[in-house]
């Protein structure tokens, strides 16, 4: 590509970017105006249920061309701007997604704060309508809020990011491994569906390599999965376990943090971090095991099966009592 007009190639995209933004905040708008039309014209009586199918007929038959205003997608339209009217800071965040993206979260989620979180992860991570489906069915608000991370002493005090960066347990149902698989089989069914895995983690992770070699002495040694994440500036390595967490395993993946401190990392890096993902764990014995480690640990748990979400919002309830909008 000829170097003297990329920046006027990336003038154009820019503005294409903008202009899509600017006509999906107005289609939007559109929908929240007519919700609140035709909410306001319900609730002082002026108009009978089922006037609103009378005008999805009239608007298909006067103007044709105009779609999207069937008798459903009007008291959709209805139900999000009663959704959101008592929450300013979320009717503002609504503009910043496409319909489809927020027709899944106020359609599927029951709480303010789970609504919230969705819209503002879906702008940050750049979900797809499918991937944001996805999120939802594998209960991510809820394990986010209900995860009681695993961190050591020295990760606690890292990066402020690290909370929200990464998580008590994973989801890999995608993976469709049996029972009692392996850590090979669970290692290879990652890498093959890498991006599903990556959604999981978050899109800040690069991942570089399988098995990556560290040379250390006269010894090879080979970290299960290497990533680089782009927000915090450093290598993430990822060792599996496809058991129950125990102590003795942090002393492997401590001793692969300092070799990758020591022969990988770059001058303008942050310190490796290390994932211990495991199928199963006692979080007293994960505290136990994390209390003294000097280097910037976490353990985490995954499962192959989406989780019960009737299971953990009734956790949700027991821990912070049944809140509702």
């Amino acid at each position: 590509m000829d170097k003297r007009f990329t920046d006027i190639i990336q003038l154009i995209k820019q503005s294409r970017t903008n202009a899509i933004r600017a006509v999906n905040a107005e289609l939007i708008n559109l929908y929240w105006n007519v919700g609140e039309y035709v909410s306001t014209k319900l609730e002082k009586s002026e108009w009978g249920e089922s006037v609103v199918a009378d005008l999805a007929n009239y608007i298909k038959n006067k103007e044709p061309e105009i779609k999207g205003f069937s008798d459903k997608n009007i008291w959709r339209m209805k139900q999000f701007y009663e959704t959101y009217k008592d929450f300013p800071k979320l009717s503002s965040l609504v503009r910043e997604i496409s319909w489809t993206h927020n027709l899944a979260i106020f359609s599927r989620c029951k709480t303010s704060e789970e609504r919230e979180f969705y819209l503002k992860i879906t702008k940050e991570e750049n979900y797809s309508s499918r991937e944001l489906e996805r999120q939802i069915s594998a209960s991510l608000f809820e394990r986010k809020i209900i995860g009681n991370e695993k961190l050591s002493a020295v990760l606690r005090v890292f990066n402020q990011d690290i909370s929200t960066t990464f998580k008590d347990s994973y989801v890999f149902d995608f993976l469709n491994l049996p029972e009692n698989h392996n850590e090979s089989e669970l290692q290879r069914g990652l890498v093959k569906q890498m991006k599903k895995f990556i959604l999981e983690l978050g899109k800040d992770f690069l991942f570089i390599d399988e098995e990556y070699k560290l040379q250390v002495g006269n010894s090879d040694f080979f970290i299960d999965l290497l990533f680089y994440h782009r927000g915090l500036q450093c290598l993430v390595a990822f060792e599996l376990k496809a058991d129950k967490f125990k102590p003795e395993h942090l002393g492997q993946l401590n001793f692969y943090l300092e070799a990758l401190d020591r022969d990988v990392k770059k001058l303008n890096e942050n310190p490796s971090i290390g994932i211990l993902l495991c199928k199963d764990k006692d979080n007293e014995v994960v505290e136990y095991a994390l209390s003294r480690s000097l280097s910037p640990t976490m353990v985490s748990e995954y499962k192959t099966q989406l989780p019960d979400k009737k299971l953990l919002q009734q956790k949700l309830h027991e821990i912070f009592g049944n809140k509702t909008d």
